[in-house]
Order: C-alpha cells, then sequence, then structure tokens
C-alpha cells in the first residue's frame, strides 16, 4: 500500500472503495454502465477526530458504508472516497 499524499482532518475519513464486481454468480459479464458502485472498501487514512467525537476507525479496517455518502476523488492515478465517520455503516 503506497503512502498517502492527503491527511483528511476533523472526522474524516478516507476509503479505497473495494473493486466492483466483474460477474454475476450465473457467470453473466456486468457492463460497466450497470455495475453497481461498490459500499464496501479499507480505510487508509483517518482524521484526528474533534474534541466530541473521538475517532474509531483505523488504517486498516474493512468497512461498509451508505450508498450515498462521501465524495468521490481520484489521486495518483486511483480512486478514494472521503466521508465523515459517521457516514460508515459497519466495520466487517
Amino acid at each position: 500500500m503506497a503512502k498517502l499524499t492527503i491527511k483528511p482532518l476533523a472526522d474524516r475519513v478516507v476509503i479505497e472503495p473495494a473493486a466492483a464486481e466483474q460477474k454475476t454468480a450465473s457467470g453473466i459479464i456486468i457492463p460497466d454502465t450497470a455495475k453497481e458502485k461498490p459500499q464496501q472498501g479499507t480505510v487508509v487514512a483517518v482524521g484526528p477526530g474533534t474534541k466530541d467525537n473521538k475517532m474509531t476507525l483505523k488504517v486498516g479496517d474493512n468497512v461498509i458504508y451508505g450508498k450515498y455518502a462521501g465524495t468521490e476523488f481520484h489521486l495518483d492515478g486511483k480512486d478514494y472516497m472521503i466521508m465523515r465517520e459517521s457516514d460508515v455503516i459497519a466495520i466487517v
């Protein structure tokens, strides 16, 4: 895992989304236009938190987040999501 050059502020986390499914369980190939955006990924950076919200997540946690949570961005050839820790639903 390459070192990220981004440091989230306050109670935000940066997540590297899991890859979208390429095939269905029965083997049908899913075209790019029909792929469901993943709602699962790995935490790659964590902000320091706030005085009212201590951070629970840590780098390396695999998480599930809301379908419309966060903001997508592209950095060093990879796609990431940045969101508040409260937008993360669960650690898996």
